[in-house]
């Protein structure tokens, strides 16, 4: 069986030496499009976390009986092409659930206690010339009563609002898809959501229903002090829309995911003058050590698992 990595530096130092008992193996760091179709050639297994696997090379590699997907999201191989060509398509769920929860609470912190703003301070000597034992100037909120809404109540966001209700937020939640439903938590629409809320995270995928779900708008109708997060998927809010938002308002961002990544030289986001107000990580989520060792090795058994 020929196995071929296409984009093995998204996995960064995760041991991938269990491929090499499955096979011959051939491993790439990226692969530009351009690269694809020879790199794949004669193969038996692709996995690949975010490069395109089109109907065209799958066409071109009457061997390949299986691409596995380092991923859940599926949308980067043809589905339909899969069928028409008798290809087995895997992915790997859940393998990320409990590092995003992380991950939201973590930028959540940061902007409720201005993490930047004092750790500048102390670094920058500042506090060294204090005339008194603390700083009060940028005063935060604790979690304990306050309304937290969140757009997407799937296994991340549920996992979200149980640990936001052991903090004493009040949970209310808004379906996207509108099957999800619970009796633990309060289901309200989006425009209430996002007019009561002083947290709001979203955990939803990137589908018609979320495209542009939170243009200029909607976000203009948060409360004043809010921090919204996003920790679903790029696109879901609108890029632009933040950026004059946070110079216009009291409203902190969080965002994990851009509609294009890597970022684009020159964002917008880059030049607010409000710099405070907004955090942005470069997709790293899902990235925690037992994540990337639970979705290599998931991928591993999926390929083990070929008929």
């Amino acid at each position: 069986m020929k196995i071929v990595l296409l984009d093995a530096l998204t996995f960064g130092e995760t041991d991938l030496s269990g491929f090499e008992a499955l096979g011959e193996v051939e491993v790439f760091q990226t692969t530009s499009p351009e690269q694809v179709q020879e790199r794949i050639t004669n193969c038996d297994v692709i996995v690949t976390n975010k490069v395109v696997i089109t109907d065209s090379h799958m066409s071109k590699t009457p061997s390949l009986k299986l691409i596995c997907v380092a991923a859940t999201g599926m949308n980067n191989v043809d589905l339909e092409a899969v069928k028409t060509h008798n290809i087995q398509v895997k992915n790997v769920a859940g393998y990320s659930t409990d590092s995003v929860i992380q991950h939201t609470f973590s930028m959540l912190f940061y902007l409720i206690g201005h993490s930047r703003y004092y750790d500048e301070y102390v670094k920058d000597g500042t506090y060294s010339k204090s005339p008194i034992f603390t700083d009060v100037s940028k005063p935060f909120f604790e979690i304990k009563g306050k309304k937290w809404g969140i757009i997407g109540l799937g296994s991340i966001g549920r996992g979200v609002a149980n640990i936001a209700k052991t903090f004493g937020a009040e949970i209310f939640y808004y379906s996207t898809s509108g099957r999800n439903r619970t009796d633990d938590y309060q289901r309200v629409n989006l425009d209430e959501l996002l007019k009561t809320c002083d947290i709001i995270s979203i955990h939803a995928p990137l589908n018609e229903l979320t495209n542009n779900l939170l243009d200029y708008e909607q976000l203009l109708t948060c409360k004043d002090g809010a921090i919204v997060l996003n920790l679903g998927r790029g696109g879901i809010i609108n890029e632009e829309a933040v950026a004059k938002i946070v110079d216009e308002k009291n409203i902190s961002f969080g965002l994990d995911v851009l509609s294009k990544e890597p970022m684009r030289v020159n964002h917008s986001l880059l030049h607010v003058k409000n710099k405070e107000n907004l955090y942005i990580t470069p997709h790293i989520a899902w990235t925690s050590v037992e994540a990337r060792d639970k979705l290599i090795a998931t991928t591993i058994e999926n390929i083990k698992s070929l008929n």
